[in-house]
């Protein structure tokens, strides 16, 4: 297979899971997710868990449309900085912290690879 069909399924698991999280925060309060094991949701309103729902939802979207979809990869891998952050500062290192790390590198492999040799 070649770089762009690579690139293509790796948008597609990152739409997914972005997808996934963000319809997460926007269909259940934050009670629901706090006890569903999110406990950081805790630390956070209604409002802010909302926004931050409809960023990865817009994000998804987004990293599946050609030419905006380097852009949305940088912007999801902002979201997914932040996230670590709050993870780490929780000592929420494992499964947490790691598995938002590995969400941050797939997202700037997305768009090193979306701005450069596999642009569109």
């Amino acid at each position: 297979m070649d770089a762009n069909t690579w690139l293509w399924i790796l948008a597609a698991f990152l739409a997914a899971i972005f997808l996934g999280t963000g319809a997460l925060k926007l269909t259940r309060s934050r009670e629901e997710i706090v006890a569903a094991g999110m406990t950081w949701a805790g630390a956070y309103s209604d409002r802010t868990l909302r926004r931050l729902g409809w960023a990865e939802v817009i994000g998804a979207v987004g990293v599946l449309i050609p030419y905006v979809a380097p852009f949305a990869a940088v912007f999801l891998a902002v979201v997914a900085l932040v996230e670590l952050v709050t993870h780490v500062r929780r000592l929420e290192l494992f499964p947490d912290a790691l598995r938002t790390l590995a969400l941050v590198v797939m997202c700037v492999v997305q768009a090193v690879y979306r701005f450069g040799p596999e642009a569109f």
